[in-house]
């Protein structure tokens, strides 16, 4: 794969370039509805889009102020390339600047590895979102 680079944004100034990732993995890949989907919370995030060496986007997630991470989403072609791995950090280093004192996130099972290489560790019981098992996890800062 070309060179990736990550970008911080908001949904007002990239909102099209979001959508043109998290579309195809969630929407049609993993079928949760639209409007599950996007949802009030996009316009007030921290948003990232990975890039590849064409600058076409080709992963994204969001942070709320609290310092809940979700919507990471990476196109199924550059996939288990880093991309996820360069967001991420690119997430925790925002939240390191910001003083957060965690990171908290809910990762679908077959993520936990991801996000525990990462440092993050699970709690609670596994539970459904958007029809899928999902756990909660955080990483303390």
């Amino acid at each position: 794969m070309n060179a990736v680079t990550v970008t911080e944004t908001t949904w007002e100034k990239d909102q099209v370039a979001i959508k043109s990732v998290r579309v195809p993995v969630f929407v049609e890949e993993q079928q949760v509805p639209y409007e599950v989907d996007f949802d009030d919370f996009d316009a007030g995030a921290v948003h990232w889009l990975a890039y590849d060496g064409d600058l076409m986007p080709i992963g994204t997630a969001r942070m709320l102020e609290d310092g809940h991470f979700g919507r990471m989403a990476v196109l199924r072609w550059s996939r288990k390339q880093g991309v996820g791995r360069l967001i991420m950090l690119a997430a925790i280093d925002y939240a390191t600047t910001e003083r957060l004192k965690t990171i908290f996130l809910h990762a679908q099972l077959p993520a936990m590895p991801f996000y525990q290489a990462l440092g993050f560790y699970s709690y609670g019981e596994v539970f459904k979102e958007a029809d899928m098992d999902h756990v909660a996890m955080r990483l303390d800062l």
